[in-house]
């Protein structure tokens, strides 16, 4: 890729939908408009099967069982939807690369495979855990712009990603992106109870835009994200986050939020 992080952003080869950049607009009468959202690439086998095994129900006249698989079929197409995200910019601001909730923040040492020389180092961290249930788009995002120089992938069990012993135990993908300035922020995809693949779309050498689509993991899961050295979140347990536009935290921040239910 000949692209900077600082130019229009790009998006993954094979990857769907467009990119889009979004500026502040004072004009009378200025609005986004709707659309369906692109279904992703990986997914359309998943809904090819599942429509036929549907049609062949209905025309066998299985009713009882037709139904149900036309209500799986949609939510086969939902799962695997790719809406467009509109990414804040700036090089202070670390986004969400996932859909779901916040159900950790903790101070942990950073997983070996991100704690090598050139990478996290060995002291402790703040790790952001976004857990992603079934209904959430699964399209995972990079959280800030710069280069891929770390993508390792280790193979694990399937217990429910929303233990914190998933972090360690379960099939993952640990991504570093370093920025042009030497910051790196390192990210793993961490498989849930009934997923079953992670999906790449960069390698390392590849050189990403903050927002820009990097992969995805199938059928329920959960995404840490490890935050530079002296940056609190700016996110809270309990809040859920949208990929690609959520800013979780900025970078040297270190005042602490909080946060009531209500």
């Amino acid at each position: 890729m000949s692209r900077t992080p600082n130019d229009a952003i790009p998006e993954v080869a094979g990857a769907p939908g467009s990119s889009a950049v979004a500026r502040a607009s004072n004009l009378p009468g200025a609005r986004a408009k709707w659309s369906w959202p692109a279904i992703h690439p990986e997914g359309r086998k998943f809904i090819l099967i599942s429509a036929v095994v549907t049609l062949v129900f209905a025309l066998l006249a299985w009713e009882t069982l037709a139904w149900p698989m036309a209500g799986i079929t949609i939510w086969v197409a939902a799962f695997f939807r790719d809406p467009v995200r509109v990414t804040p910019q700036g090089d202070h601001l670390i986004i969400s690369p996932a859909d779901g909730l916040i159900t950790q923040i903790d101070e942990v040492p950073p997983p070996p495979e991100l704690a090598q020389a050139d990478a996290l180092g060995s002291g402790r961290v703040t790790r952001v855990s976004i857990f992603m249930n079934v209904f959430d788009v699964h399209i995972n995002r990079a959280p800030i712009a710069g280069t891929v120089t770390h993508r390792h992938y280790i193979a694990g069990a399937f217990v429910n990603a929303d233990l914190d012993k998933a972090s360690e135990d379960n099939e993952r993908q640990h991504f570093l992106i370093e920025r042009h300035d030497g910051l790196k922020v390192g990210f793993t995809q961490i498989a849930g109870l009934v997923a079953r693949r992670i999906v790449a779309h960069v390698k390392p050498g590849d050189i990403v835009a903050a927002g820009q689509r990097i992969g995805l993991i199938r059928f329920g899961s959960r995404v840490d994200v490890y935050l530079p050295a002296g940056t609190r979140p700016r996110v809270l347990s309990g809040q859920r986050t949208v990929a690609g536009e959520t800013v979780i935290a900025e970078v040297g921040d270190g005042v602490e939020r909080i946060g009531v239910g209500q």
